[in-house]
């Protein structure tokens, strides 16, 4: 079977076609739980992919959440991935080279609807509230000039004189703006207004309605010419829990890097910033790296890191990203500036990092950044969807690594519909190819 070419279907919703069978296998369950209790072990964190509570875009959304669900702490490491106290690892007979890992891809933003749906049903209701993303009630702005996208333009929302959300447009000339994201209340707010703006040029609309409005154009009659920069960022987690994986991560981000930096030498300026961190109480918490052009100084950067710390299953993942967002030189003018967050665990779940997680997203899209994770083994759900929730707010897209590989412990299968898998450095040049081309 070649990797590229497998389209793989979720595995939702499963019923059975006979009655009878479902009452044999309800009595069988029945006898096993009564002669085997001592072996019953809670399952929270993991997603049941026979039922995920996903709905989709022809069922109707669950509107609350379980108390059970609610209860359940967005720290605790899926239980099936502990064995007293460590990660059970696949350590499969293979040589560490590029090409192996696999990888699939859900684009919340093109498929905005049934990621509503989503977020009404049990999961992703809990997950909302258990990192407070509230709204999720989102405006497409497109920006032109003489029929042309305008890229890196800003966009600012603006709820009277008050500015809600700002972004920067991509190649097309998209932009995504929100209205109210971490607000639980909005209806105070009142009316929008949208502004954009190019070098000079400068533009607002009138009024408008979020999310009735769905999407507005707007031309700026001209624009500055598109930037040929490019800033690429890796954020990767070293903790132990990393270990089943690290060593094919480091091989598949330095093939990426070589590949992208070889297509785009001649047309366009990139810069490549690898950065590494841990959790507090360990060797580092945040190891980082300028943006630099040298593309042996990077790959050598990823061969130095081992696997190693960590303790406890979430990470500072608050302090990566702040590090990342605020203390590097992004370009003030590009065509693309992309982080790639490479995770297994979430952030701390204290209420002043929630709300720095928050700060750090806002903070992203007004810089154009585009968060874009890879999820690796070990993910659990409530990751899952604060990964998801970041991307679509900055204008990213959501990678995670699949079993197709063999490699690493199991890794959670996205609450996504049909998707196809890729060998993970392929999927990796194609997403920053499409985010940098015209």
């Amino acid at each position: 079977m070649k990797v590229g070419h497998f389209i793989k279907k979720p595995n939702r919703h499963r019923r059975s076609f006979n009655w009878i069978v479902a009452v044999m296998l309800a009595m069988l369950l029945m006898l096993s739980a009564c002669s085997s209790s001592s072996n019953d072990a809670t399952n929270s964190g993991n997603r049941d992919t026979s039922d995920r509570g996903e709905s989709s875009s022809d069922e109707s959304p669950k509107s609350e959440a379980s108390s059970n669900t609610e209860n359940r702490s967005i720290s605790e490491e899926p239980v099936k991935e502990k064995e007293g106290g460590k990660r059970i690892y696949q350590n499969p007979d293979k040589d560490v080279q590029a090409g192996q890992l696999t990888a699939g891809e859900w684009d919340d933003l093109a498929a905005w609807e049934r990621f509503g749906n989503l977020l009404n049903a049990e999961e992703g209701d809990s997950s909302k509230r258990a990192w407070q993303f509230w709204n999720f009630d989102r405006l497409e702005v497109v920006v032109t000039a003489n029929g042309k996208a305008v890229s890196d333009a800003s966009v600012e929302l603006l709820a009277g004189k008050k500015t809600i959300w700002k972004a920067r447009t991509n190649t097309e000339g998209r932009a995504f703006v929100y209205a109210g994201l971490f607000e639980r209340d909005t209806a105070n707010l009142g009316s929008y207004t949208v502004k954009v703006q190019s070098g000079q040029e400068s533009k607002t609309t009138q009024q408008l309605e979020i999310p009735e409005q769905g999407s507005i154009k707007v031309d700026l009659g001209k624009a500055d010419q598109l930037s040929d920069q490019v800033d690429i960022m890796f954020v990767v987690d070293t903790t132990g829990s990393m270990e089943d994986e690290l060593n094919y991560l480091e091989a598949e981000l330095k093939d990426v890097v070589r590949r992208v930096a070889d297509e785009h030498a001649n047309q366009l300026g990139i810069r490549i910033s690898a950065n590494f961190y841990k959790d507090k109480h360990d060797d580092y918490i945040v190891k980082p790296y300028p943006f630099t052009t040298d593309i042996d100084k990077v790959t050598d950067q990823f061969s130095k890191q081992k696997a190693e710390g960590g303790g406890d299953f979430p990470e500072a993942v608050d302090q990566a990203l702040r590090d990342a967002i605020h203390e590097h030189e992004w370009s003030e003018e590009a065509r693309a500036r992309l982080l790639f967050l490479v995770l297994d665990a979430p952030p701390h779940d204290d209420g002043q990092i929630i709300d720095e997680i928050q700060k750090l997203t806002e903070d992203a899209a007004e810089q154009g950044v585009r968060i874009i994770p890879v999820a690796s083994s070990g993910v659990n759900v409530e990751t899952e969807y604060l990964m998801r929730f970041m991307a679509s707010a900055t204008g990213g897209t959501y990678l995670f690594l699949t079993d197709d590989s063999g490699i690493g412990g199991d890794h959670l299968e996205p609450a996504a519909g049909e998707f196809e898998v890729k060998l993970l450095n392929d999927l990796l040049v194609e997403v920053i190819n499409r985010y940098v081309q015209e």
